[in-house]
């Protein structure tokens, strides 16, 4: 996968990251918090954070020290 096409999936990600941690937020303060709702936003908010990690990883080159 070429950067540039990396850093465009890295910065959709994000965003999607930052939607789905204001969702959590208007859902907590919501007061009536659907627990499984709830449950599979911050899932799939775990899983894009595992995703942006390893691109992140893939664009920035290993340094042998």
């Amino acid at each position: 996968m070429e950067d540039s096409l990396i850093a465009k999936r890295l910065e959709v990600l994000r965003t999607e990251h930052r939607d789905l941690n204001s969702a959590i937020s208007a859902l907590v303060d919501g007061g009536s918090v659907d627990q499984l709702q709830l449950a599979r936003f911050k899932k799939r908010k775990l899983r894009l954070r595992d995703e942006i990690a390893m691109l992140e990883d893939h664009l920035i080159p290993d340094i042998i020290a």
